[in-house]
Formats: C-alpha cells, structure tokens, sequence
C-alpha cells in the first residue's frame, strides 16, 4: 500500500474488502452516465480458458449498458458461435463482426467520401471500429483485452469509476497491475524494456521533454486496460501495432487537460505471455520496436525532438546500463517475496532488445509520420450514420426480453 501521487491522479486499491462501494456507485449513476465496455478479441480466445473467466465475471455487470466485442473471425459460422457464448449475460451485447459485411459496405462508403481505411487492420482497427460504435448511445467507455486470467469484476468497477461517478468527472483513466503467473514477475516488455528505454530518453533529453515526462508519470503505459469518455473516444486517432497503447497516451495528452487524466490500481492479474522472438518480426522483439517506434514519432510530432544517429548511438548505451540497474532490483524484489527470477535469462532478453532502439530509429526515419487511423469526428462528418450501420442486433437476457415485449405488443 502507498499513498504517492505524481503526473495523473492515482486511484489507489487502498480497501480491498470495499469492493461494494464502486460497483453501487456505478449501479446509482448507470441512468444518467450510461456506460459500455468494449472487448477486442481473436476468435482463438473462444478456445482458452481465461475468455469464460471474463464472461462470468460479466454476468455481475448488470450496471453495463451495453458490451460490445469486436471480434476478429473467418466466417459467420464463428461469429454466431461468439453470439451463442455471451447470449445468457444480463447485459445487450453486440458481437461487432470487424471484416463481415456491414463494417465493410461502412468503410467503403467512408472511402467514397475521401475517408479511405481500408489499408488498415488488426487490433487497433478493431478498437477503433467498436468505440465508433460504443461511443453512439454511452457516456463512459471501458476497455479491457480478452486474455484475462482469473478475471475480476473489479476491474471493470474501477475502470469505470473515475469516468461515470460526476464528483470525480474524469475523461481518461489508465489502469495499472503486477503481472504474476506462477510465482514470477512477467510484464517483460515494460520491466525489461520500456522503462528503461524512457529512463534512457530522460537522460539524453531530460527537462526538454514534457511529453517524456508524462509517459514516465503512468505506472504502466503498456496497459491495455483502460476508460474513457464517448466524447473522448470519438477525438482520438489510433495507431494498428503493439504501438497502440503509447499512441493513446499521447491521444490523451493531446486531447485532455492532466488534472482530467487518472490511473487505477487493479491489483494482481496475469495475461497470456509472448515469447521473445527469433527476429525483429516475432514475439516481444515485434512489440519493441512498435512501442519504441510510436514514442519516437510522439517525441517528434508533438514536441519536435530530433530523432539523430548520435542519439540512438547514446541511447542504446544509456538503455542497457539502465536495464542492466533494473534487473538488479527485480532480482532483489523477487528474493524478498519468494519469487523465481532467472537473471541470466533477463539479461539475454535485454540483449535481443537493445538493438530494437536503433532499428526502431532507422524505421521512424524512413516512415516520419506514419498515418494512425483518423478520429471518429472525421468519419461522424463524412458519414453520420456510420456506427448505426455497423451495429449488429445485441445479444443477451436484456436483448431477449425486449424481444419478447416487443412480440406481445405486436
């Protein structure tokens, strides 16, 4: 437990046998603040464990006013086989079917307007697809992966709080975690290589750098957990790498005031884990040179940091010693609590990643302003009846009953 405050307001989990309380407060202003939780998956979750923890933990989620999954799948066989798997929550759930026909006659009609998405794909598409139409009918947003170990419900309450309860009335809260599974730390590319890559940049660019600054405030920038407000939803771009994450911190910070800016303690969860890769292509290595290549193009766009051979050349130095200092202290972290640490193996991980930051630096170079996919204020302009377009009929005990009221009325 701490109290510390620094950058964003941090939400502490300072009462653990209090769950109660966020979860009524959600429940009393759900009429005037209506709130959805958008999940992106691969149809390959439908096969692991961790997909049915989370639709469990949903079933208490009675305060959600909508659930909206944005489903990478094959065939309609697969999506009606997602819609079968969430059709007994109490909530309406539209399973958003992101290359099936309706999302594609959408963007094609976006592209004959001169708003042409169809280059992009993969997650960051998906998100994008789902807060368009999320962000239609609710006031608050939150977003979490499907790969969830041992979901709790909690942490949908505590995302949502601080964005739907007016007395707080924030616009973005950020959500922050210890990954353990099996009695090790995980969370590798952030421990291993995130860090250390800022506390590097902080040492070649120090106060220069506010943007740095506020991406070293976040307890864990890498989370994929997070809330926001509709409104938000629709101002910001999104990037389609492992870049996505650090993207919309600088999304946020482009959009929103610190003061309206959080980040919420989860507590202890774990999420399934990449290997590190064999190449710049595979694995960890991949996720590198994303998140490193986004923070780049962050430092130029927004504050006009010059990104030089001379500065990758002392970065790659200043990382490695920065690393190096911090699996010293995971090390000691985890004799002090009992934990497996194998610090040769993170030394190696730290080798294979430390020329990511060069690599990272020639691809910036050759691609200085990479488009992110366009805000949905853009697409609203063009085509206002894009999100109603996409949505699917929902799913789900609600779903039902206003299907049966609306056949006795008839």
């Amino acid at each position: 437990m701490d109290f510390y405050q620094q950058g964003p307001t941090t939400l502490h989990d300072l009462h653990p046998d209090r769950r109660g309380h966020a979860r009524s407060l959600l429940v009393k202003h759900a009429p005037d603040r209506p709130a959805a939780l958008v999940l992106p998956m691969l149809m390959s979750e439908m096969d692991r464990p961790a997909l049915a923890g989370i639709r469990d933990g949903l079933a208490k989620a009675d305060f959600l006013q909508e659930i909206v999954v944005a489903l990478t799948a094959n065939d309609e066989a697969d999506v009606e086989r997602c819609r079968r798997f969430f059709s007994d929550l109490p909530t309406d759930v539209s399973v958003l079917w992101c290359e099936g026909p309706a999302v594609n006659e959408t963007l094609a009609s976006l592209a004959d307007k001169g708003f042409d998405l169809r280059g992009f794909s993969g997650k960051g598409l998906a998100v994008w697809l789902a807060l368009g139409v999320a962000s239609e009918d609710n006031y608050a947003i939150a977003l979490h992966d499907a790969d969830i170990d041992f979901y709790d419900p909690k942490i949908l309450h505590r995302l949502l709080l601080p964005i739907v309860v007016p007395e707080m009335d924030f616009f973005f809260a950020k959500g922050y975690y210890a990954r353990l599974t099996d009695e090790r730390m995980y969370g590798r590319v952030t421990r291993l290589f995130l860090w250390p890559f800022l506390d590097a940049l902080d040492i070649c660019l120090g106060a220069a750098s506010p943007m740095l600054r506020y991406m070293r405030s976040f307890r864990y920038p890498l989370s994929g957990e997070m809330s926001m407000t509709g409104d938000l939803a629709r101002n910001i771009r999104i990037p389609t790498d492992w870049g996505l994450e650090m993207s919309v911190l600088g999304e946020v910070h482009r959009s929103a005031s610190m003061k309206r800016i959080c980040q919420v303690d989860l507590g202890t969860y774990s999420h399934k884990h990449n290997p590190v890769g064999t190449n710049r292509d595979e694995g960890l290595q991949r996720m590198a040179l994303d998140i490193a290549t986004s923070v780049y193009r962050l430092l130029a766009s927004m504050e006009g940091q010059r990104i030089t051979h001379d500065l990758l050349t002392t970065l790659q130095v200043a990382y490695r010693r920065e690393a190096q200092d911090a699996i010293r202290k995971y090390a000691m972290d985890s004799l002090a609590n009992g934990l497996t640490y194998d610090r040769h193996e993170e030394e190696l991980i730290v080798e294979r990643l430390e020329p990511v930051l060069r690599d990272a630096g020639h691809l910036f170079m050759q691609q200085p302003s990479k488009d992110l996919i366009g805000e949905w204020l853009r697409a609203l302009s063009a085509d206002p009846d894009a999100p109603s377009r996409m949505r699917p009929p929902p799913v789900g005990a609600r779903a039902k009953l206003t299907e049966a009221a609306r056949m006795d009325s008839a």
